[in-house]
């Protein structure tokens, strides 16, 4: 393992100190680096408010060398990256006013990652690898409850980091600021290994294909359509396991539990009616949000975040016009959301919840906590919410949903576009929604499929309506999902598909048992080839991530 030199910043009796050395007026550092371990503690002399801390090395760059950067949360880009890539940040167009500031770097890592818009200067979330052909050098955070831990690496002058983000961290006494792993070998050995080394339990479910609504009508779904579509589905029953409803059921975001007129019936006589098709009921909540006004906001203004250092709540996402954040660390709000949940899980029946936008709950520090442990504390209070039931999570940084959720997002929505909008062309950020980089995090993040969760890699379609997407785009699309993915999705009316799409449905609902042998972006461009095993002897699907372009055809035989 290279030799490590540490960098403490830190407030103490209202002064900032910096510190290079292991030994300073404030604190002692003890780190220590192996060849499979790598832990620092932090030794105050008394209380202390910590800024920043980092580990520094040198790490050779060496030609041929990729660095894995694993996005912030689900939806950011994560990918393999070389010497002459750029790691996007968000675009200076969105600096035309705080709030549109803002609202583009909300979702992301964009406020205490470090982005640098210079070739070969790259960071990842949690955890990385440098890969040289097959050979992997990997390193892992075991725990982002000190901190979240990311990895940043220049090629250009082989400085190797390793940062915490301590922000807002207040501590008196011992505390251990890093814990990671470092293996050497191939790809699927170093995961396994890092996973065995978390001691991230086995996920309890391993495959679930079926419905939700969102893609095919937004917020604009009702009784009539939800049951439509429900039985749409009859025609590939066997193949479907779950029916979610997604937004648009509640009267506002946050007022989960009041009535809505488009849902007479309300929301328990559509998980009966799904239970009696044999599938599994599911509904989408965003625990964490309540739209300005919504009635729980005007009822009870003192339950949410605060703009730091204001009184002002503060808009954890920017999605239905603006929403608040209910803290959790709010005895009152932590009731409200505990008593929805009941409702939804017992009274209603439902078997699944898709839990979204939770990386709004860890935006800033607070309560000297840092945001690794916000986010983590966060996740444990709401599988204690969902009991046995079932989690998806989406919308939230990763490492703190390990061995909580059952499944989880590892991509970006899919857009109705293959091609990309407008935003995608400017990048305002690595978060929108966008079918090539749902594809491009489906394939680099299929390690985490089966090992922490199910991969939900988001839908898929089949449907002729309501779409800007080719024939060959929307196999190349549902392939991949099937291929790295185990929570297999559509939002079409199935009701609507011919016999042969219907077969195509049954066909990308199975499960996939093939062995992925190799996927690599090819000359840093948007070529992909992705090696694959099914059991008659190594295919290669060649694609052009952009366009859509692809040998498809030929590999499914349609």
């Amino acid at each position: 393992m290279y030799k490590f030199s540490s960098f403490i910043k830190y407030r103490m009796d209202g002064k900032v100190y910096t510190s290079y050395e292991t030994e300073n007026k404030g604190c002692k550092i003890e780190f220590s680096a192996d060849d499979e371990k790598i832990i620092a503690k932090v030794i105050p002399v008394k209380e202390i408010e910590l800024v920043e801390f980092k580990l520094d090395t040198k790490r050779p760059y060496k030609k041929g060398d990729v660095f894995f950067s694993n996005g912030y949360q689900s939806w950011s880009t994560s990918w393999e990256v070389q010497k002459d890539n750029v790691l996007k940040n968000t675009n200076p167009i969105a600096n035309i006013s705080s709030w549109s500031k803002n609202a583009v770097e909300i979702s992301g890592d964009y406020k205490f990652s470090g982005y640098k818009k210079q070739k070969g200067y790259f960071h990842s979330n949690g955890y990385t690898y440098i890969r040289n052909g097959e050979d992997l050098e990997f390193l892992g955070s075991l725990t982002e409850r000190n901190g979240y831990t990311l990895f940043r690496y220049d090629m250009n002058t082989s400085d190797f980091s390793i940062v915490k983000d301590v922000e807002g961290l207040v501590i008196d006494s011992e505390y251990q600021l890093l814990d990671v792993v470092c293996f050497k070998g191939g790809y699927d050995e170093v995961f396994d290994k890092y996973f065995e080394a978390m001691k991230v339990p086995e996920p309890r479910i391993k495959h679930l294909a079926g419905y939700t609504s969102w893609y095919n009508y937004f917020q604009k779904i009702d009784e009539n359509i939800i049951i439509r579509d429900l039985e749409g589905l009859d025609r590939a029953k066997d193949s479907v396991s779950i029916y979610q409803v997604d937004d648009g059921y509640e009267p506002k975001v946050g007022d989960w539990l009041l009535p809505n007129k488009k849902f007479p019936k309300g929301m328990k006589y559509i998980a009966d009616k799904i239970h009696e098709k044999g599938y599994l009921a599911g509904i989408w909540i965003a625990p964490f949000s309540c739209e300005t006004d919504s009635v729980v906001a005007k009822e009870h203004p003192d339950w949410f975040l605060r703009v730091p250092g204001t009184d002002k709540r503060h808009l954890g996402t920017f999605a239905w016009g603006g929403s608040y954040t209910l803290d959790i660390y709010n005895e009152e709000a932590r009731a409200y959301i505990k008593n929805y949940f009941d409702v939804v899980l017992n009274d209603w029946g439902y078997d699944m919840v898709k839990l979204d936008f939770l990386y709004s709950q860890c935006v800033f520090p607070r309560n000297g906590k840092t945001r690794g442990q916000i986010m983590c504390e966060a996740m444990d209070f709401l599988r204690e919410c969902v009991g046995d039931k079932l989690f998806l999570g989406c919308g939230v940084p990763l490492l703190p949903s390990f061995g909580v959720v059952d499944a989880c997002r590892i991509s970006c929505d899919v857009s109705l576009s293959y091609r990309p909008k407008i935003e995608n062309v400017l990048n305002l950020n690595n978060e929108l929604p966008s079918a090539q980089n749902a594809i491009n995090n489906t394939i680099f993040r299929r390690h985490l499929d089966g090992r922490v969760f199910c991969n939900d890699p988001d839908v898929f379609f089949l449907r002729s309506n309501n779409l800007k997407f080719n024939f060959e785009q929307k196999l190349l699309l549902a392939f991949i999902n099937n291929l790295m993915g185990n929570v297999l999705f559509v939002s079409d009316n199935a009701g609507d598909y011919s016999d042969k799409e219907i077969e195509l449905l049954k066909m990308f609902f199975k499960e996939n048992d093939a062995k992925i042998i190799s996927a690599e972006r090819v000359n840093l461009g948007d070529d992909i080839e992705v090696v694959f095993d099914s059991g008659n002897g190594a295919r290669t699907l060649k694609f052009n991530l952009l366009t859509g372009v692809s040998n498809i055809r030929e590999i499914l035989g349609v």
